[in-house]
């Protein structure tokens, strides 16, 4: 899947990956990231559906040009679970359960 990202495509997933997170990664950037690996809809309520792989997502549109913070954390993980990494080394999925309590998250039981 990474030898069909162009080099812009590269750019914004090194920008996700970055420590500490950029303030600078703009949505337009992840948007068409996000299109190139996955598929994206926008919903009525203004909420991009983000689908990659197994895992959907629902994001917010920017209030501005720049991704907030907390996106980008959700992005990283989406995106690591997908096997995306900038590095060109696959990543290894993230195999922890993710049920807490409320059922919304791990294997169905």
């Amino acid at each position: 899947m990474e030898a069909h990202l162009s080099s812009h495509h590269r750019d914004t997933l090194a920008k996700i990956f970055n420590h500490p997170a950029s303030g600078n990664i703009e949505w337009r950037q992840v948007l068409s990231l996000l299109d190139a690996v996955g598929t994206v809809t926008e919903e009525h309520n203004g909420k991009h559906k983000v689908t990659i792989g197994p895992e959907t997502e629902m994001f917010p549109a920017a209030h501005g040009k720049d991704v907030d913070v907390r996106v980008i954390v959700d992005l990283r993980r989406m995106l690591t679970q997908a096997g995306l990494h900038p590095s060109g080394i696959p990543a290894t999925p993230d195999r922890r359960s993710r049920d807490h309590g409320d059922g919304q998250w791990g294997e169905p039981t």
